[in-house]
């Protein structure tokens, strides 16, 4: 049988799931953070509400953890958006097919002028960032975009639309590193609801994406859930279950967690269940504290001030002087944000934070930039 990540997550149901979390006690809590090696349980009493008087004892075990996995390291990444054409209507984005705002996708020439930019920056990790539409931002225009790319930056990353297991394998021989995904919510009615319409409404062909980037071989996956579209604490915990179900089964494969919260955008959707810092906090914490080796990692939807408090307490890589528009580095700053950034400090200052906060930006994953 060709099992796949579907058949246990359909064992669970969300709301009892989540009355776990909710009951967990301050035993449990005190249980798990005595442990050297947590489960999925003790995951959940780190999560509950009970956990949040144990915040700074989290935060001190987690800031351990990754310092002796990734010493005072920060790996430095940048988004690069190709294209903002989308087929699908998702509730919560600037790309939606129904926001009528100018599509724009970047042709080799535009795509060298970004690269350009972003290399002069320092970046050597890129991460290529395209609406959903299969006939113009398809697997041809994603390998010629990958093939042109490659040979000025160490690792490229791809956020996409989901593609079949032959399609990624394709991609894997032109060159391609990494992949993230995000189920957005593991709530399968609201994803539904927010996702009414095009190829990213089938909540399952979604859900078992990891599955067949894990069977095609690829160097690293991430995953992650929008926070705020359900509960965040149930949607932290199907992420965990899904992180563990895939290094037990593509145990060769790195990983890597990111922590989007829904922001601001230009059809404005507000959070169902608000996620503050605190909370943020919290979930980051608890993932580090479950997993010593995942990466994880943390945008410029953050503020700095947040971003600022929390490279010490887990994260590992960062983002800075995103543009979350096609072109919107050198070539089309007008063109409309998937969402608005936060942190809108340029590279250079972003760095010498890290720096005063004795942390050291890494550009390559070999060689560290001084």
């Amino acid at each position: 049988m060709n099992h796949t990540f579907q058949d246990v997550f359909d064992t669970y149901n969300w709301d009892e799931t989540l009355a776990s979390i909710q009951n967990k006690t301050a035993q449990d809590v005190e249980h798990a953070l005595g442990k050297s090696k947590r489960d999925l349980e003790d995951f959940k009493a780190l999560l509950s509400p009970a956990a949040q008087p144990y915040l700074e004892q989290m935060a001190g075990l987690s800031q351990a953890a990754t310092k002796k996995r990734f010493g005072n390291t920060i790996q430095m990444y940048a988004p690069m958006y190709l294209s903002n054409e989308c087929q699908n209507i998702c509730t919560y984005c600037g790309f939606s097919m129904t926001n009528k705002i100018p599509r724009r996708t970047l042709n080799d020439e535009e795509i060298l002028k970004e690269v350009a930019f972003l290399k002069a920056k320092g970046f050597d990790h890129i991460l290529l960032v395209t609406g959903e539409a299969n006939r113009t931002v398809g697997v041809s225009y994603l390998k010629n975009a990958i093939k042109l790319i490659k040979q000025h930056f160490s690792n490229v990353t791809i956020e996409v639309q989901p593609l079949d297991q032959e399609e990624y394998e394709l991609l894997i021989e032109e060159g391609l590193y990494a992949v993230l995904v995000y189920q957005e919510t593991y709530h399968r009615d609201e994803y539904k609801k927010h996702h009414p319409k095009g190829k990213k409404s089938n909540f399952n062909y979604r859900l078992d994406t990891a599955d067949r980037l894990g069977k095609a071989g690829i160097h690293k996956i991430g995953i992650g859930a929008l926070f705020g579209l359900e509960d965040w604490r149930a949607d932290a915990f199907f992420t965990a279950l899904h992180l563990r179900y895939l290094e037990k089964k593509y145990w060769k494969t790195k990983y890597s967690i990111s922590f989007p919260r829904l922001r601001p955008f230009s059809g404005g959707l507000e959070p169902k269940v608000e996620m503050t810092d605190k909370d943020l906090v919290q979930t980051i914490c608890a993932f580090r504290l479950l997993d010593e080796d995942v990466e994880l990692s943390l945008s410029t939807r953050e503020s700095e001030v947040f971003r600022n408090n929390i490279v010490h307490l887990g994260i590992t890589s960062m983002s800075s002087e995103s543009k979350t528009n096609p072109g919107g580095y050198t070539v089309d700053p007008q063109t409309l944000e998937q969402f608005e950034t936060s942190d809108e400090r340029s590279t250079e200052q972003v760095t010498d934070m890290l720096k005063t906060n004795g942390l050291e930006p890494v550009w390559k994953d070999w060689e560290s930039f001084s």
